[in-house]
């Protein structure tokens, strides 16, 4: 059961939903950069529907949704995260460089303790 390395996933759950999580988070940033739902979920080795399926549980979540999605078709279709998107990954991504901050001595005694 060998490993490299220890990692900590932080999520925020509303009731069972997740709202964000790695996973979803990672997920943003990729449409952030591809416009695409589709060129998001092959960059990062999920289905289409997978990452549809994300996509919608976020926006679930939220007050207002955090990807905006306009049909394919002919013209084709594209994704982009709002505002609100962008606030909630840039969110995300401070709680968890603060929570590695806050628990770095305690993973490291961990991790001594694990076979990685």
């Amino acid at each position: 059961m060998p490993t490299s390395t220890v990692t900590i996933r932080i999520r925020i759950a509303v009731g069972d939903d997740i709202a964000i999580g790695q996973g979803k988070a990672d997920l943003l940033e990729a449409i952030g950069r591809s416009g695409s739902i589709s060129a998001a979920a092959r960059e990062l080795g999920l289905s289409y529907r997978k990452a549809w399926l994300m996509v919608d549980e976020m926006n679930k979540c939220f007050r207002a949704p955090v990807i905006l999605a306009a049909k394919g078709g002919h013209q084709g279709g594209g994704s982009q995260i709002t505002p609100l998107g962008q606030e909630a990954l840039a969110r995300f991504r401070e709680i968890q460089a603060k929570a590695s901050a806050a628990i770095e001595a305690d993973v490291s005694a961990f991790r001594k303790r694990l076979l990685v």
